[in-house]
């Protein structure tokens, strides 16, 4: 337990940006799986749109510390290159 004012207040504003990072990493999370979802449909105009959706969320993600930089790149080439298999196949 907390035992100082500025440890006390630590900890009300680890409680804050914890819920807003949970909340952004639902966000990210969602808008990648409609990505993998239309994917899996082999719908590949939806999932262009999804990604379109997608990618400035995750790179958001990145900017805020919520995912390492390399991870929000690697997630959204390989969610392009899945789409990029769609249309050739």
């Amino acid at each position: 337990m907390a035992n100082t004012t500025s440890a006390k207040k630590a900890v009300r504003k680890i409680a804050r940006r914890t819920e807003v990072n949970k909340m952004r990493r639902t966000r990210m999370r969602g808008l990648i799986r409609k990505v993998e979802e239309a994917v899996a449909a082999g719908d590949k105009e939806k999932a262009n749109e999804a990604l379109k959706t997608a990618q400035p969320e995750i790179m958001r993600a990145a900017g805020r510390g919520i995912l390492h930089k390399n991870t929000a790149s690697r997630k959204i080439s390989r969610l392009a290159h899945r789409i990029l298999k769609l249309e050739t196949a």
